[in-house]
């Protein structure tokens, strides 16, 4: 599934603009070989920022376009910064998952790999409760690796994943290949091989 996109009713024209003109490629960042997608510019630009938060949004609401969620889970570090505001816009609780050994009190951990080595993530074991409903929010979907290890985290607290929502999809690593079909994932802009933002 993927959202309404840049070009839906959430932010006209000013969300697709946005996703062109403010998302810049940084070449051999963090290492040789990977195109970093630098999101900093969309942050620093007011009007965007907030359609693209809306935008997000749009994931955890129902069909009635009242909030779905109980809680939305950022992953470190890019991910705090939109789903924060995020769960602002729903009404939710926000969760931070976060690198091994960066919170204070029990966890859940889960080892994974990503493009471009290994990693692990964190949750508090009491961040969400069983039975809750919580939308994944992140940047960039890449190889999917990242939302994979979270949604086991969340899993394992007994709480259900409702839906992923990222800015960008990098569908030449096939990250929703790795989700699999019944996770619906509301990307508000897809990229393809050899395409920019």
């Amino acid at each position: 599934m993927t959202g309404r996109g840049v070009d839906g009713p959430t932010g006209s024209g000013v969300l697709a603009q946005a996703m062109r003109t403010l998302i810049r490629d940084v070449p051999d960042f963090p290492e040789p070989g990977v195109v970093f997608k630098d999101i900093t510019p969309l942050l620093a630009d007011h009007e965007a920022f907030s359609v693209a938060i809306e935008a997000l949004a749009d994931a955890g609401r129902g069909d009635d376009g009242l909030p779905a969620v109980d809680k939305v889970v950022g992953m470190e570090a890019r991910g705090f910064i939109l789903a924060a505001p995020v769960a602002l816009a729903l009404g939710a609780g926000f969760v931070p998952v976060r690198k091994a050994g960066k919170l204070p009190g029990a966890t859940h951990a889960v080892s994974y790999s990503l493009e471009y080595g290994d990693a692990t993530l964190e949750m508090h074991q009491d961040a969400v409760q069983a039975g809750e409903r919580v939308l994944l929010v992140d940047d960039v979907l890449a190889t999917g690796g990242t939302v994979a290890a979270t949604t086991k985290l969340v899993e394992t607290c007994g709480a259900t994943v409702t839906g992923v929502a990222v800015l960008l999809e990098l569908a030449f690593l096939r990250g929703r290949e790795a989700l699999g079909q019944e996770l619906p994932l509301w990307s508000l802009a897809t990229v393809g091989a050899g395409t920019g933002a």
